[in-house]
């Protein structure tokens, strides 16, 4: 098996400032915006962002914490699904949502949380912030911010790794691990 780093601590910092630029620059501020962090990676990357907007403009963003699990169409394929709390802090109807993961593959994690979301209101628009996006899209998504585009192999793994769950912050593709890899973490290829 082997691993080759793409981003390291500072492509990782750089990627999310000019991801928060764009979310101000499309928004036109962070008035009505309200981040929503997919677990686990999808969480600390949007309190990442939240931390910039406020240092850009100024303002406090809220930052809402999904579980998707049980919105997944693997569900039944997945053995005892540990489910963690939402957390949306106010109600999202009639705001714009910028639902933030670590990585997009083939849509499904994305799709699930939409699902979800719609629990709990209706946005007025859901916009897509992704680290980064490695292709072989299933379904017809496409993110609006995204880090960095990450072209990979089927049978390669991308491996986020964040200060806040590993210790240290980086990207790395795997390759020739097995399919037990990614389940481990079906997130980092979802």
């Amino acid at each position: 098996m082997s691993q080759r780093q793409i981003m390291n601590e500072d492509d990782i910092r750089r990627a999310l400032a000019r991801v928060s630029h764009e979310i101000l620059e499309r928004n036109r501020g962070t008035r009505d915006v309200v981040l929503v962090g997919i677990y686990t990676r999808g969480v600390h990357l949007a309190h990442r962002l939240a931390k910039n907007l406020k240092e850009f403009e100024g303002g406090d963003v809220p930052v809402a914490a999904l579980d998707i699990n049980l919105y997944r169409d693997d569900l039944k394929a997945r053995s005892s699904p540990v489910v963690r709390p939402t957390t949306i802090p106010e109600n999202i109807q009639g705001k714009r949502v910028v639902l933030v993961d670590d990585v997009l593959y083939t849509g499904r994690t994305v799709r699930a949380a939409m699902d979800a979301l719609n629990d709990f209101g209706r946005a007025d628009q859901i916009q897509l912030a992704i680290l980064l996006d490695r292709g072989h899209r299933e379904l017809p998504i496409r993110p609006d911010f995204v880090g960095q585009n990450v072209p990979t192999a089927p049978d390669e793994v991308v491996k986020v790794s964040l200060v806040e769950t590993e210790g240290v912050d980086e990207v790395a593709i795997v390759r020739g691990g097995s399919p037990d890899d990614a389940s481990r973490n079906p997130r980092r290829n979802a």
